[in-house]
């Protein structure tokens, strides 16, 4: 399987689905970025999925908003950005209140830099490693194995390959995170904090996505990333399939309480 296909396997439901899960969301996901969007996720999320679009000056919801759920998708600016993007105040502010009220959340790349900062944690921008990009390896701590996202997937092996695409990294978790996940480049790949789990990696992020992220940096070699990611298409395809299965799973068990 190549990503190509899997991107067309999975592409997006159509408008009138889309408007009918805006009425009632089950899962809230936060895009921070016009081309950071949920991606592969969209239909492997299931029904009832609201995009809320901060980039385009939709506000932040409230908890009792966000319905049984929360998605913080990555983004161009720093986790510190507030000046540029004036929203992040808020969602860190929800994050926070996400973590400690027992609701379902993922942050990734941006959104899991997010949620270090609202735990206390920290982030370093423009850290000195360099940009993480293309096809890296997650090793897993033991404390993965028993976790109630990551165990989907870290329970099979003891490491995973996830497409990577940052420069700024998490340097210091909450001082009461579990640290999940380690890459060679950079020690905090995956944690959680109460309720949420977050990813430096982009589980989210087919080839079409990855390649205009590429393009973008004179840092990233495009085709490198092109046959990196068609070699290991099988196995990206399966996290995204394993992780997002997961997450449903833990909100369709939270909205049945």
């Amino acid at each position: 399987m190549t990503t190509e296909t899997l991107d067309r396997a999975l592409a997006p439901a159509g408008p009138g689905a889309a408007a009918e899960a805006a009425e009632r969301p089950r899962i809230t996901v936060l895009q921070n970025s016009p081309d950071v969007p949920l991606g592969l996720f969209v239909p492997l999320l299931g029904d009832g999925v609201r995009t809320v679009r901060l980039d385009l000056g939709e506000p932040v919801p409230a908890l009792d908003a966000v319905g049984d759920g929360l998605v913080v998708l990555g983004g161009q600016m720093s986790a510190y950005d507030d000046a540029a993007a004036p929203w992040l105040p808020a969602v860190r502010g929800l994050l926070a209140d996400a973590a400690r009220s027992d609701v379902p959340t993922l942050g990734m790349c941006l959104g899991a830099q997010l949620l270090a900062v609202a735990g206390g944690g920290a982030v370093q921008v423009a850290a000195p490693p360099g940009r993480e990009a293309g096809v890296v390896t997650i090793q897993w701590r033991d404390a993965a194995r028993d976790d109630a996202l990551l165990s989907a997937v870290a329970g099979a092996a003891a490491s995973t390959r996830a497409l990577s695409m940052h420069a700024d990294a998490i340097c210091e978790l909450p001082a009461d995170a579990v640290w999940l996940g380690w890459s060679t480049t950079y020690p905090y790949q995956a944690f959680r904090w109460g309720s949420a789990v977050g990813l430096q990696f982009h589980p989210e992020a087919g080839k079409s996505i990855a390649l205009d992220w590429a393009r973008q940096h004179d840092d990233v070699d495009a085709a490198a990333l092109d046959e990196e990611m068609n070699e290991h298409a099988a196995e990206l395809a399966q996290l995204a399939i394993t992780l997002a299965g997961a997450f449903s799973a833990q909100v369709s068990a939270r909205a049945a309480r």
